[in-house]
């Protein structure tokens, strides 16, 4: 017969807000009682929740702000952005910005990318939840050519992916990489968060089929919004 290792205090509390949480009794963006009302709930010390929270925003369930409180950031939604992350964003309640939108010459990138020309359409946008709060800021460069290079002038009036698409240009392979990144000063700004804060940074070079350039996007994601769930294979 073995004997069951009892569980650390803030493990137990752990269990029991996430089964809240997953199972929607705290709903996504509900506020978690103060440290002293779970404290008295679980018969614990201000330390021990403390240490509790700590763990559940290592799992990516909330969000704890300093003279605000907790906040539950887990919503058990899926975001498939194969056709676009304007198209795969907007159901998701996500309204997006355009900040930039101009013809550039980036010589640098170009070479890294091995393409012909240097100059390139720059398509930067910023993502914000609906209460205003901006949750993603993206880089996007794709090429001048065709219907593509006017784009400045006429505006981009929906999805990104259908503009390239329209243009002969339909991802189907590429490379991505992550990394913790602190923000710069003019991405803090853009994002209204601290100069320095921790973001997730991606960047994604995109192919068509006969391995032509379609896209180079880096993406800042508010960490206690975005998980990465990549699949390969066919």
């Amino acid at each position: 017969m073995t004997s069951r290792v009892p569980r650390l205090k803030h493990e137990w509390i752990v269990e029991q807000l996430a089964k809240e949480i997953q199972t929607g009794r705290l709903a996504h963006g509900d506020q978690l009682p103060g440290e002293n009302a779970l404290a008295a709930r679980f018969s614990v010390s201000r330390n021990t929740v403390r240490q509790a929270l700590t763990e559940l925003g290592n799992q990516g369930l909330i969000a704890t702000h300093s003279g605000k409180g907790s906040f539950v950031t887990f919503d058990d939604r899926t975001i498939d952005d194969r056709l676009g992350w304007t198209r795969a964003l907007v159901d998701q309640g996500v309204r997006t910005a355009v900040v930039r939108l101009e013809l550039v010459e980036e010589q640098e990138l170009a070479e890294r990318l091995g393409l012909e020309s240097a100059e390139l359409v720059a398509v930067d946008r910023v993502r914000s939840i609906v209460d205003g709060s901006p949750i993603s800021f993206e880089r996007s460069r794709i090429p001048a050519i065709g219907t593509l290079r006017a784009l400045p002038e006429r505006g981009l009036a929906g999805s990104l992916y259908d503009e390239l698409r329209a243009a002969g240009l339909v991802p189907e392979a590429g490379e991505e990489w992550a990394e913790l990144a602190r923000l710069s000063q003019a991405e803090a700004e853009l994002l209204g968060r601290p100069a320095g804060e921790r973001f997730l940074r991606t960047r994604r070079l995109s192919r068509d089929v006969k391995g032509q350039f379609v896209e180079h996007a880096e993406c800042l994601l508010d960490p206690d919004r975005f998980r990465l769930h990549l699949t390969f294979g066919s």
